[in-house]
């Protein structure tokens, strides 16, 4: 690039950030690199609203689940040491987990294959919430409660936070020294990564660190909280300087990078998306290695293309800014004229006609269907809501990182296209419906120790959660089809809900009630008494 290409640019991404260049607000910070170098890097907004701090170059963030890479980096390094294999029963080296029925093996974790339920989820379903404190053995006792798996470890992919906080200690394990320490040593410290550091407490003091924001409905914000320890999941705090010192570092050394992108097959033949802590994807035309991170207040999208040798970095310490959206934006500007780039795939006309709550056929799987304001196709799952985009083939895909999802419409209904060629079709679900009978009564999961006391308050159904660590509630729960409800859990940076099915004997009679959320499946809660 010239430096009028430079300066075209830099301008441009300027323009990007002008929603978090406003006054009194937090912020976000873009940056191009292309070749070896840094083209364009530009921030906006506040890393400290208290402080009147402004976001500069050297500005730390939370890079939360963008750390997955290094923790895998970590294990292909010790594999190609021999002292480990990628091959190896995650038990052979964490000999305290309990048998989950199949074996899973840490390349299942790297590839996010492992079945293992989310340990984040885990502890909200025994009513702790992340921005509680918790501690690391508490973590470790709610996954060591686990006795089965999401589904077989190497059929499918779903994120899983717990296998990556595992191979965290699999490395401190098989090293013999903190997984910071081995991390800096291999790895920051050789590539002049002086900004990013593995930070396992969350109220460690950190130079330079942004801290985090949730906007607020009446205006205004707060400071995000969180109370989770962090491992191998999502530990890092690093900037935009130091990815690209990363993506220098990984050009060096190719066979990192490789086996880093190294996709496995499912068992129908297609390739999992998630190959070791990054994703590798189709985007117009050209193939993407990417991984986000979300915590609360930090957002991050670390985006490569490798044939064009071009990499963008967005980070915001913004809940209410989409990282993955704007890096996106960025690499769009980055490659203008490029003659690979193929155009972006246009939404489909008639898309309101799809708003409204759909439910699939087993009941396993709801969602609500909207468009926002400006027209972007929004879906809400589990409480979350997300937004699509125009893919090929008609299909409206997930413009978030980490989830396989895209919807077809298909006349009167939806068929969702998930991960490993699992469809689902979708049906609308009834306008009205009435509350299950019989729900009233106590129930126990034994794979979470928990116990629910579902009861029947003016009419409503609620749900008093006592969970190993605390009691919370009511939940209120919300019937959705018949004998399909919505779990609405309350929570500091978002407000949730699970998925629950009412299972019935021959007779009628309620007698469990199993429970669905994103990364946690099928923990069932057997009736007492």
């Amino acid at each position: 690039m010239t430096s009028l290409d430079h300066l075209r640019l830099s301008r441009s991404l300027r323009a990007l950030l002008a929603g978090c260049d406003q006054p009194g607000t937090p912020g976000a910070t873009i940056g191009v690199l292309r070749d070896g170098q840094l083209l364009a890097h530009e921030s906006a907004g506040l890393a400290s609203l208290e402080l009147a701090v402004p976001i500069g170059p050297e500005t730390c963030f939370r890079i939360a689940s963008v750390s997955k890479q290094f923790t895998c980096a970590a294990i292909l390094l010790l594999a190609r040491q021999g002292r480990l294999a990628v091959a190896d029963d995650l038990r052979a080296h964490l000999p305290e987990l309990p048998d989950f029925g199949a074996t899973v093996t840490l390349a299942h974790c790297m590839q996010n294959s492992s079945g293992l339920r989310d340990m984040l989820e885990l502890m909200r379903l025994g009513g702790v919430d992340l921005a509680e404190p918790a501690s690391a053995a508490q973590l470790l006792a709610a996954v060591g409660h686990q006795a089965s798996l999401n589904f077989a470890p190497g059929s499918r992919f779903l994120y899983s936070n717990t296998g990556f906080m595992l191979l965290g200690q699999v490395v401190e394990r098989a090293s013999g020294e903190p997984l910071g320490g081995f991390l800096h040593r291999h790895f920051f410290a050789p590539a002049g990564m002086t900004r990013t550091r593995h930070t396992p407490s969350v109220t460690e003091p950190v130079a330079g660190l942004a801290t985090g924001y949730l906007p607020l409905a009446s205006g205004g914000f707060r400071r995000a909280q969180h109370g989770f320890p962090l491992g191998g999941e999502g530990g890092l705090v690093s900037c935009v300087q130091d990815l690209a010192l990363w993506t220098a570092w990984l050009a060096r050394h190719p066979w990192l990078d490789a086996a880093l992108q190294a996709q496995a097959p499912f068992p129908d033949g297609s390739l999992n998306p998630y190959a070791h802590g990054v994703e590798v994807r189709p985007w117009r035309g050209l193939r993407t290695v990417s991984h986000g991170g979300l915590w609360p207040g930090f957002k991050t999208c670390f985006l490569r293309v490798p044939a064009r040798q071009l990499a963008v970095v967005a980070i915001t310490n913004h809940a209410g800014v989409d990282a993955h959206h704007l890096a996106h934006q960025a690499l769009a500007l980055a490659l203008a004229g490029d003659v690979g780039l193929a155009p972006a795939p246009e939404l489909p006309a008639g898309l309101d006609a799809l708003a409204g709550r759909w439910v699939a056929e087993d009941g396993a799987v709801n969602l609500d269907f909207a468009l926002a304001s400006d027209g972007t196709p929004m879906v809400t799952q589990h409480g979350v809501p997300f937004a699509l985009e125009a893919a090929p083939d008609g299909l409206l895909a997930a413009r978030r990182a980490a989830i396989a999802f895209a919807l077809e419409p298909c006349g009167d209904r939806l068929v969702l296209h998930a991960d490993a060629g699992h469809r689902l079709r979708l049906h609308r679900a009834p306008a009205e419906v009435a509350p299950p009978t019989g729900l009233p009564g106590h129930y126990h999961c034994a794979e979470l120790d928990t116990d629910w006391a579902a009861l029947e308050r003016d009419g409503a159904l609620q749900v008093l959660v006592q969970g190993p660590i605390k009691h919370v509630g009511p939940w209120r729960l919300e019937p959705i089809a018949p004998d399909l409800l919505r779990l609405h859990a309350p929570g500091d940076a978002w407000q949730g809900w699970f998925d629950v099915t009412v299972r019935r004997n021959a007779e009628g009679e309620a007698m469990a009630l199993v429970v669905h959320g994103a990364r946690a499946k099928e923990q069932v809660f057997s009736r007492l008494g």
